[in-house]
C-alpha cells in the first residue's frame, strides 16, 4: 500500500506540460503588472496632468499597459504567440538590369 503511493506521487508531468504552474505564473504576472502599471500611471498623472479625468485616463492606460504586456508574456509561454516576424528577404543579390 505504501508503494503504490509512492508510485503515485513519483509521477509529475515535466514543467513544460504542468498547465497549473503556467496558470499560476500567468496569474500571478497579470496581477502584479496591473498593479505596478496602475501606480505608475497614476504617479504620472499626478505629475504631469491638473485634471482628475486625465489623472484616471493615465492611470487607465497604465492598467492597460500592464496588462497588455502580462498577456503577451503569457501567451509566448503557451506556444501561442509566434514572437517577432521577421520579413523574408531573398538570399541573392538585386542588380540594376533586374537580373539575380
Amino acid at each position: 500500500m505504501a508503494e503504490e503511493k509512492k508510485q503515485e506521487q513519483a509521477i509529475v508531468p515535466p514543467p513544460q506540460y504542468n498547465l497549473d504552474a503556467k496558470w499560476d505564473a500567468c496569474l500571478d504576472l497579470g496581477v502584479r503588472r496591473f498593479a505596478y502599471f496602475s501606480l505608475i500611471g497614476g504617479f504620472a498623472g499626478l505629475l504631469l496632468f491638473r485634471s482628475p479625468v486625465t489623472r484616471w485616463a493615465s492611470t487607465a492606460f497604465g492598467a492597460g499597459t500592464g496588462l497588455g504586456s502580462a498577456y503577451t508574456e503569457c501567451s509566448q509561454k503557451f506556444g501561442g504567440y509566434p514572437g517577432k516576424l521577421t520579413a523574408n528577404v531573398s538570399e541573392a543579390p538585386i542588380t540594376k538590369d533586374g537580373e539575380h
